[in-house]
């Protein structure tokens, strides 16, 4: 095999891109595609079906006691960010899967 990587340079519209040209194995591209789609879309439905019953939750408690509404709040919107933050990871892996590939030499 040829381990060797051309780089061609396309000048357009006065800005210069790089551009690498290498034979990519087409078995890993689809399992690094599919890989990204199961990333983001397993990683994003645990943290959506917590938020809603995060909220549902908050709701019923603000509505049984009115007065604590404030730390109900406080600890929804803390707990909130940290299942949005589980989502964040699975988009990070995905695009790494799909833009920084480490299964391509």
């Amino acid at each position: 095999m040829n381990d060797r990587i051309d780089f061609n340079i396309l000048k357009k519209s006065e800005r210069i891109y790089l551009v690498k040209n290498e034979k990519m194995n087409p078995l890993i591209c689809a399992a690094s595609v599919i890989g990204a789609g199961l990333a983001i879309g397993l990683g994003a439905i645990g943290p959506g079906i917590g938020q809603g019953t995060a909220a549902g939750q908050a709701v019923e408690a603000i509505a049984r006691q009115p007065e604590a509404e404030g730390k109900i709040r406080g600890t929804l919107l803390l707990s909130l960010a940290f299942m949005e933050a589980l989502t964040i990871y699975g988009l990070v892996v995905a695009l790494a899967l799909m833009f920084a590939n480490p299964f391509i030499s």
